[in-house]
């Protein structure tokens, strides 16, 4: 887990770069887009998302998440509970902001077929929370602590000595 302002930064990038691969390849696939859109239409899905869903991690979902998950009544002297918790209120967050990106791009592209934002907008909510949450908790959480302490707090330790 991060202990720094810095440190904070590339575990924040790191997570969110996971999510917001396999969220938007989810996306795609779940709206039948493989066929329909180009390679390079894919990339740049891919890189708006994720410059949207760093900036609300970083200055929005994140402060706030962090605020909520530190404010509930759990023993944040085992790291299991402050990981949950965390990941919880995060998943919870980025569902509801990034499924609002989400059904506002399919609204100003005119692929809403028929249905009403507000519908669009709460279908999208279920199913990325369906998916988002356990990809956060079994996948990408897991990989991105793992990937953090071995290379990047193994390193900045090393730099400090």
């Amino acid at each position: 887990m991060p202990t720094t302002k810095k440190e904070d930064f590339y575990f924040g990038m790191m997570m969110c770069t996971g999510m917001a691969i396999m969220m938007t390849l989810y996306n795609l696939v779940r709206n039948d887009l493989f066929g329909t859109l180009s390679f390079p239409a894919i990339i740049m899905q891919f890189v708006a998302g994720f410059i949207i869903a760093f900036l609300l991690e970083l200055f929005v979902v994140g402060p706030v998440a962090k605020k909520i998950a530190f404010s509930l009544p759990y023993g944040k002297s085992k790291k299991i509970g402050v990981i949950l918790s965390l990941s919880l209120c995060m998943v919870t967050g980025m569902v509801l902001c990034m499924s609002l990106y989400g059904s506002a791009s399919a609204y100003f592209s005119n692929n809403l077929d028929g249905g009403s934002f507000i519908g669009n907008y709460f279908s999208t909510v279920l199913n990325n929370f369906v998916f988002a949450l356990p990809l956060q908790l079994i996948i990408i959480g897991p990989l991105v602590r793992y990937v953090f302490q071995s290379f990047v707090k193994g390193k900045m330790a090393g730099a400090l000595s």
